[in-house]
């Protein structure tokens, strides 16, 4: 194992924690907290994520940082105190953005499972045919390189009951949140990292099953963005005729699709190995830019599929769109490695805003963990 992943995967305590907060990484992330004292609360909190082991409960944080006496003080300010979490999440993204050199967003779903059925948004969740459990559904936004990968927002997925009283106000859902399905979860992630103002235009990464794929490529080529999309083998797809004229209109699910042309397909190096490509011009709304690619890629071993994505980068490099599908990976990989150990999942309450403020801190605990295993300076730049 190497020293990163040695010092990702283990419960570091405040000995790696203060340095890099007292470098002015608190005071820029959580400038948007007007009052010294919730922002020394925050700080603690993160502190208590780094260092306390097992679960993050709110109780087993407050007696890291302030004594058993604490945990009202900590509840509130995690479950009732007003302060807002966006802010503290664009703060965190800027200081990715400027600091980690991250290829793409990459937008993926995390499944919380949950012992009860109290917790804000748990509903019965199928994780096979015919086995469900108890679980949450969160789509979280990283900021990702072949490095490593960060989390800076998430969305939690509301059924419909989540979004009627009275649990919609017992869990102090606010009035204008609408998030309920997977997809609307994801434009959602969207719209905030649009909002955010990435000047260097990163492609975005969207690996996520549960939604219509085509819609969610198009929506994203209407705000003209760079995108990588996962499709399943059984979305319709429609061959672009201007491209390919002696198929015509063709029409086929993407998987049939992809093996249906062996003599578009060749042989691409992305940086983890050989594979075999192809990438076949699908076609779209005029209005929607400059048309879509069915991307395919097999192993050269066993000639076994690995994925289908649907991509606006262009046909004659198929390199750099089959590099950003690796980072779905290392997302998964740093959420095992890190996140899961500043307790992302750990959130027992019933309340909407606190799970939304934890989840925020649990992002920064990820972020102070990633500079104190790459041993960089944390000050803003």
């Amino acid at each position: 194992m190497t020293r990163d992943r040695r010092q990702l995967a283990r419960p570091d305590g405040e000995s790696a924690v203060r340095p890099v907060l007292d470098a002015g990484l608190g005071a820029w992330l959580f400038g948007s907290l007007h009052r010294s004292g919730q922002r020394a609360k925050a700080e603690r909190y993160v502190r208590g994520l780094l260092s306390v082991r097992g679960r993050k409960t709110l109780r087993s944080v407050a007696a890291q940082v302030d004594g058993p006496a604490a945990q009202q003080n900590v509840h509130h300010f995690i479950s009732t105190s007003p302060w807002a979490w966006m802010p503290v999440r664009h703060a965190l993204a800027r200081h990715v953005l400027r600091t980690q050199a991250p290829e793409a967003w990459v937008i993926r779903p995390t499944l919380i499972r949950k012992a009860g059925s109290h917790s804000v948004g748990v509903d019965r969740r199928s994780l096979s045919p015919g086995r469900t459990v108890n679980a949450q559904y969160a789509v979280g936004t990283w900021l990702a390189s072949a490095r490593s990968a960060i989390p800076v927002d998430w969305q939690l997925c509301l059924s419909a009951r989540w979004l009627a009283d009275p649990l919609r106000q017992r869990a102090g859902v606010p009035a204008d949140t609408a998030s309920g399905t997977a997809e609307e979860c994801v434009r959602e992630a969207v719209a905030h990292l649009v909002a955010l103002g990435d000047e260097s235009c990163r492609p975005v990464v969207v690996d996520v099953a549960d939604v219509d794929a085509v819609s969610v490529a198009r929506f994203l080529a209407s705000l003209g963005l760079p995108f990588v999309v996962r499709v399943g083998p059984e979305a319709q797809l429609r061959l672009d005729r201007a491209a390919l004229p002696r198929y015509g209109n063709l029409e086929r699910a993407a998987g049939e699709l992809a093996e249906l042309l062996p003599r578009l397909r060749r042989e691409v190096n992305p940086g983890d190995g050989p594979a075999t490509a192809v990438a076949i011009p699908i076609a779209t709304p005029p209005s929607r830019g400059d048309g879509m690619l069915l991307l395919g890629e097999w192993s050269p071993v066993g000639n076994a599929r690995r994925g289908l994505w649907l991509t606006n980068a262009r046909a004659p490099s198929l390199v750099p769109a089959l590099r950003l599908t690796r980072l779905p990976g290392v997302v998964a990989r740093d959420f095992a490695a890190v996140s899961e150990r500043v307790g992302v999942r750990d959130f027992g309450g019933r309340s909407f805003p606190g799970w939304h403020r934890h989840i925020t801190l649990a992002s920064v605990a990820h972020l102070v963990a990633v500079l104190d295993a790459q041993a960089v300076p944390a000050g803003v730049t």
